[in-house]
C-alpha cells in the first residue's frame, strides 16, 4: 500500500496519541522486537512498566532500526503510573481469569481507539510473556481485545501480538487519513482520575457498611465494570466525589453526636 508524504504524516498524527505499554517484559529482545512492530506500523510511543532488563544490548539488536523508539520509550515503576493519563485503555490477552469483560476483536478496537485518540491519550496493555495480564491489571482496562487465532494453538508471543493490533490501528488510520478529525462527542476522564475515585469509593463503602460480610473485592470488581463501560468524564467524576465526600461528612458527623 503506497501512500504520499502529507497522507503519512497525517496518519503518523493520527496515531501519535496511541501508547503501547509492556508490562514487566522478562527478555529485553522481545522490547526491541515490539519496538520494531511499532515503527513499521508508524506508531512512536512505547511505554515499560518494570522492565526487568532494559536498556540492554539484546533489545538494540533486535530492534533492527527502530533504535529511536528505544530511546524515547518511557519507564515506569507501576502500571497505575503508566496509564495516569490515559482516556482509554485495552488489554491484550487471550483469556480471563473470572472477570468479565467487554471483548472485542481487532478491528473493532482499531475504530474504537482511534476514536478515543481525538479526545486524549489512549493505551494499550500487553502482559508478560509467561502469564499475561492479570485480573488485577485488566480491571484497569475497559476493553478486553482478543486475536482470533488458531484455537488449537492460540499463542502468540508479545511482538507478534503488538504486530497484529499496530496493523490493525495503522489500517484505521489510513482509512482516515486526509480527512478532518471528528470531533470527540465524549472526553473519558483520565485513568488516575478514575482510580481516586475507585479508591474513595472503597472507602466510603467501607464506612457506611455496605460490604458486610461480603467481599469487598468481587463487588469493587463489578462496580469498575459498571463505571468502566459509562466511562465518566471529569466533571462526572467530581461530581461522583462531591458525592462520597458529602456521605462521608454526613456519616462522621452522625457518629460525633452518637451518646
Amino acid at each position: 500500500m503506497s501512500e504520499t508524504a502529507d497522507s503519512a504524516l497525517s496518519t503518523e498524527a493520527l496515531l501519535q496519541p496511541i501508547a503501547s505499554v509492556l508490562m514487566q517484559t522478562s527478555h529485553p529482545g522481545n522490547i526491541g522486537s515490539a519496538a520494531r512492530a511499532l515503527k513499521t506500523m508508524g506508531l512512536s510511543q512505547l511505554r515499560l512498566v518494570a522492565p526487568l532488563r532494559f536498556p540492554d544490548p539484546e533489545a538494540v539488536a533486535l530492534a533492527s532500526g527502530a533504535e529511536d523508539i528505544l530511546d524515547s520509550a518511557q519507564r515506569f515503576d507501576t502500571l497505575n503510573e503508566a496509564l495516569a493519563d490515559a482516556r482509554m485503555v485495552f488489554g491484550s490477552s487471550d483469556r480471563v481469569r473470572g472477570i468479565r469483560m467487554l471483548e472485542i476483536e481487532p478491528r473493532e478496537f482499531a475504530r474504537l481507539a482511534l476514536d478515543a485518540a481525538t479526545a486524549g491519550p489512549v493505551a494499550v496493555l500487553y502482559g508478560t510473556e509467561r502469564t499475561g495480564l492479570t485480573n488485577e491489571e485488566l480491571e484497569l482496562c475497559q476493553y478486553l481485545v482478543t486475536i482470533p487465532a488458531n484455537p488449537h494453538y492460540s499463542s502468540l508471543n508479545l511482538a507478534s501480538a503488538v504486530q497484529v493490533l499496530s496493523y490493525e490501528l495503522r489500517i484505521e488510520a489510513l482509512s482516515r487519513s486526509g480527512h478532518a478529525p471528528a470531533e470527540a462527542l465524549h472526553v473519558p476522564a483520565p485513568n488516575e482520575q478514575l482510580e481516586r475515585y475507585f479508591v474513595h469509593l472503597e472507602q466510603v463503602l467501607e464506612l457506611v457498611g455496605f460490604f458486610g460480610d461480603r467481599s469487598s473485592t468481587k463487588i469493587m470488581r463489578r462496580l469498575r465494570r459498571l463505571y468502566q463501560r459509562s466511562m465518566p468524564d471529569e466533571r462526572e467524576v467530581q461530581i461522583l466525589r462531591g458525592i462520597l465526600t458529602e456521605t462521608e461528612v454526613t456519616i462522621r458527623g452522625r457518629r460525633r453526636r452518637e451518646p
